[in-house]
């Protein structure tokens, strides 16, 4: 009798696809006596990873079993059983909407039906109002574009449409133009938005919204909080808004009041419910806490948290290493020009947050990047990236000092989630800009500190860097071999490291000059 597989192309939140996985599960461990783990045939494990029955179960409902498994040659079936109809006339539709929606919430379809492992904690709560709003969201996915579609629903054609207002350049007026056409040709029941600005609501119930914040074209300050209406900059006076250069005379022209255009704009991504997203998902949220309950202990580096930078910070802060569910982030920026190799001179700086609580196999993966700051050119902030970096620093502060109160689907409890930067990744002169230790000259190693080794060319006019054999074991014959080296012995010790109070002492009397 054939095998029925139809459910494994049906949408991982239905009842077939749920009554389905049960029957795999069964048929495997029937064909399997005596084994309590098999290789888990969902998407990341792909039947690489043994599994007991309960881990495997979760994994399929969260991950979904890879769909071109349609032969179950390693879970019992013969090579000469043909499979049932596996038929993919059914739209993937839903599937994709979740997975879009997953990547902008991090976060998986709730399924009623469904039953957790028992490791699951039994005490649940309510989800707060960020993850209350993925519900929502995902009941929108589910109403039809107008009564019989079967192609789109009201959220995957508002999003394609959005797509190709941004690839096109359409205005916002345009674009309620066409939803007002569109509703007008479209049958009766129909659910299309009605203009721009409901589109764009939406948009920022899916988290994908940024923050204008107009900044001095010379990179000086920026016009928020105190200065939030200035309209010249404090420090060198420059004008907030771009000149015109209209000089026309013509009443009509000069009768008509013009919008003012910033001279210069950051966008900056809200931290905060990026990282309530990620644990939004019992998936996602379980990968969070992988530092704790998943990596194998050993003398080996495998993951940051082998780091002696990650083990010192636990010790220095006990009471954030407590809560595991806390953010550890690295962050990263460096300039590149937007018009790829054309002639035009131009450089912008991301700034992207990376969070290291995840497996090495997720962690440096695009998807779990984080874009924080966009900050414009034309040229490279240099020095004065502290200036735009100040509102991630003021929710990094709060989120440090505070959190934010988080939904954890994984144990379906929520809990006050803190974060911290651990270190930044970037090129030796951005390592400048951020850190504010100058990379060039006699004391460009921020290692070595005032006690850099180092020589200046007579005739090459550029500084060299000496002294690597202090970092040498005492005993190390490099230490003696003046040869192969500066022509002297090396019997210094290697240079102090400084902890951030050491930092901060030296800064001490100096003047700060914003």
């Amino acid at each position: 009798m054939p095998i029925d597989k139809s459910w494994m192309q049906k949408s991982r939140v239905s009842s077939e696809y749920h009554k389905g996985v049960l029957e795999f599960l069964d048929f495997a461990f029937t064909n399997a006596p005596g084994k309590e783990m098999l290789p888990c045939p969902c998407i990341r494990c792909n039947n690489c990873v043994m599994q007991k029955r309960e881990i495997m179960y979760d994994h399929l409902l969260d991950n979904g079993i890879a769909r071109n498994y349609v032969r179950w040659l390693m879970h019992g079936e013969y090579e000469f059983c043909e499979p049932a109809n596996t038929s993919t006339n059914e739209s993937d539709m839903h599937d994709e909407m979740e997975e879009m929606l997953n990547d902008a919430f991090g976060m998986s379809m709730p399924n009623e039906e469904s039953e957790r492992s028992p490791h699951v904690h039994e005490e649940f709560e309510k989800p707060n109002k960020d993850a209350n709003k993925f519900y929502n969201l995902l009941r929108e996915a589910d109403h039809e574009l107008y009564p019989g579609c079967k192609k789109f629903t009201k959220l995957s054609f508002i999003i394609r449409l959005l797509h190709m207002k941004c690839l096109n350049g359409w205005s916002n007026k345009s674009f309620t133009m066409l939803l007002e056409l569109l509703k007008e040709a479209l049958p009766e029941g129909e659910t299309l938005l009605s203009n721009y600005y409901e589109a764009k609501k939406l948009l920022r119930d899916l988290g994908l919204h940024y923050i204008k914040i107009d900044a001095c074209p010379s990179d000086c300050m920026l016009y928020s909080k105190e200065h939030a209406n200035a309209n010249e900059c404090v420090v060198c006076g420059v004008s907030r808004w771009k000149s015109s250069d209209d000089n026309s005379t013509d009443e009509f022209t000069k009768s008509v009041k013009k919008k003012k255009i910033p001279a210069k704009v950051l966008r900056y991504f809200p931290l905060k419910p990026r990282l309530q997203r990620l644990y939004m998902s019992s998936k996602t949220a379980s990968y969070m806490k992988w530092h704790v309950d998943g990596r194998m202990e050993g003398e080996m580096m495998r993951h940051p948290v082998d780091s002696l930078a990650w083990k010192n910070f636990d010790n220095v802060h006990p009471s954030f290493a407590l809560e595991p569910r806390n953010v550890r982030l690295g962050l990263a920026s460096d300039g590149f020009n937007p018009f790829g190799n054309m002639s035009i001179s131009y450089s912008m700086w991301p700034v992207v947050l990376i969070p290291y609580n995840l497996p090495p196999w997720m962690c440096m993966k695009q998807t779990f990047f984080m874009l924080s700051l966009l900050i414009p050119g034309p040229t490279a902030p240099g020095n004065d990236i502290d200036i735009y970096l100040q509102p991630l620093i003021d929710e990094l502060n709060d989120l440090w000092e505070v959190g934010v109160e988080t939904y954890d689907a994984s144990t379906k409890q929520n809990f006050c989630m803190r974060a911290a930067i651990l270190w930044t990744i970037n090129d030796f002169p951005a390592y400048a800009n951020l850190s504010g230790w100058s990379t060039k000259g006699k004391f460009a190693c921020p290692i070595c500190n005032k006690d850099c080794s180092s020589y200046r060319l007579q005739n090459g006019r550029k500084w060299c860097y000496m002294g690597h054999r202090r970092f040498l074991p005492i005993d190390h014959r490099f230490r003696r071999d003046k040869k192969s080296f500066d022509g002297n012995e090396e019997h210094r010790a290697a240079p102090k490291h400084l902890s951030g109070e050491d930092v901060l002492h030296q800064l001490d009397g100096m003047e700060h000059i914003l």
